[in-house]
């Protein structure tokens, strides 16, 4: 599960979530978005799910810099797995795409 380069959008899989990371020429703040389909689970399922990554990626906002947009993609085993499965995870894939 090595780093790939989509030009300048960089791709990193983990166990439950995709992360997509492109650096933008603007100054704005970075951007964050979330995908959540329905082979996730429940409506219940889903919206836990996002509302336990919106949490995770608020606690680590100070790391990213202006003009970048991040989209987090979650894997089925997302609603399977612990708050700190999740974020061991997401941390992990952060890691590879932010050098």
């Amino acid at each position: 599960m090595s780093v790939r380069g989509l030009g300048d959008v960089y791709k990193r899989q983990g166990k439950s979530v995709v992360l997509y990371l492109k650096q933008n020429d603007d100054s704005t703040a970075a951007k964050f978005g979330f995908v959540v389909a329905k082979t996730v689970g429940s409506a219940v399922q889903r919206n836990l799910v996002k509302r336990r990554l919106r949490s995770a990626i608020r606690d680590r906002m100070k790391n990213f810099k202006p003009g970048q947009t991040l989209v987090i993609r979650a894997l089925p085993s997302s609603s399977q797995v612990s708050w700190e499965s999740l974020t061991a995870d997401l941390d992990s894939c952060l890691a590879h795409v932010s050098k």
